[in-house]
């Protein structure tokens, strides 16, 4: 399949959002909100829930399918506030002893005037350094569209999973195109050249397990993906509960410390090269 086709099913209006993953994974989940400094952005959903008798917290970025819910979510681009409520309940899950689970799924951080002055770029930073050193397990799972810092913010996992249509990357492929050749028609081209599918960023080692689809993308069987990630999340629970807290920390550092070291990605004039 090539990479344009991924492109296309992750952002196909009927691709599950986080909120379908959650309301078919767990068991129970209890939405919390605000970030206790300016606003109740709804680009992120945070809340607790419980899967299997073990309290969860949860962090994801949420999209609409339709006008009206993409101006409530605003098309999945987080302001500040998102990052700044998801810090607060990612704290909250340390003081509780919960381990956190994440939902990547955004075009990128939202870039408005009043976002940067809100301190979009200091938001995104505080989430990398904080989320690095957090005492609890961090599963991180890559659901649809993960681009740039709006979803590295909430991506520093002990262990990263990534749908395998999903797509991770630096920023979109239109945003490549624009940068680098001056013409965002060239994003299918772009696509191509950026290394940003879930095989390639499995054999890059930046994620630990790629989650089977159905043919046509997750949007053909939802439970049957659900069902997937549900046994990944424990999977990986019951492989990370019992690290000693620094030793968690410290492999969690080294995870993405050491991660330019496994491939090494030069340009070469207008192309991408292992």
């Amino acid at each position: 399949m090539e990479v344009w086709d991924r492109v296309k099913i992750v952002r196909a209006r009927n691709r599950p959002t986080a909120m379908d993953y959650i309301d078919n994974i767990f068991g129970e989940f209890m939405e919390l909100h605000g970030d206790r400094n300016f606003s109740d952005d709804k680009a992120i959903v945070c809340g607790i829930a419980r899967l299997n008798n073990v309290n969860f917290t949860v962090i994801a970025e949420q999209k609409g399918r339709n006008t009206k819910e993409n101006l409530l979510r605003n098309f999945g681009m987080p302001n500040p506030e998102s990052y700044r409520k998801s810090l607060r309940f990612m704290k909250q899950a340390e003081k509780f002893n919960r381990p956190i689970v994440t939902f990547i799924d955004t075009k990128g951080a939202y870039p408005g005037v009043g976002a940067e002055e809100r301190g979009q770029g200091e938001a995104i930073a505080r989430n990398l350094l904080e989320m690095s050193r957090l005492k609890v397990p961090i599963i991180a799972i890559v659901i649809g569209e993960g681009s740039s810092g709006g979803a590295l913010a909430i991506g520093v996992g002990d262990k990263v999973l990534m749908l395998e249509n999903a797509i991770y990357s630096v920023l979109s492929p239109e945003g490549y195109a624009s940068i680098l050749w001056k013409d965002s028609s060239r994003a299918k081209e772009a696509a191509e050249v950026m290394k940003m599918t879930a095989e390639d960023l499995y054999e890059f080692k930046v994620i630990d397990k790629v989650i089977k689809e159905p043919n046509g993308g997750a949007q053909k069987n939802i439970k049957e993906v659900s069902d997937a990630i549900k046994e990944e999340i424990m999977n990986c629970y019951n492989d990370l509960k019992n690290i000693e807290k620094t030793k968690l920390i410290e492999l969690r550092y080294n995870k993405f410390r050491n991660m330019g070291e496994y491939k090494k990605i030069g340009v070469e004039g207008n192309v991408v090269t292992k």
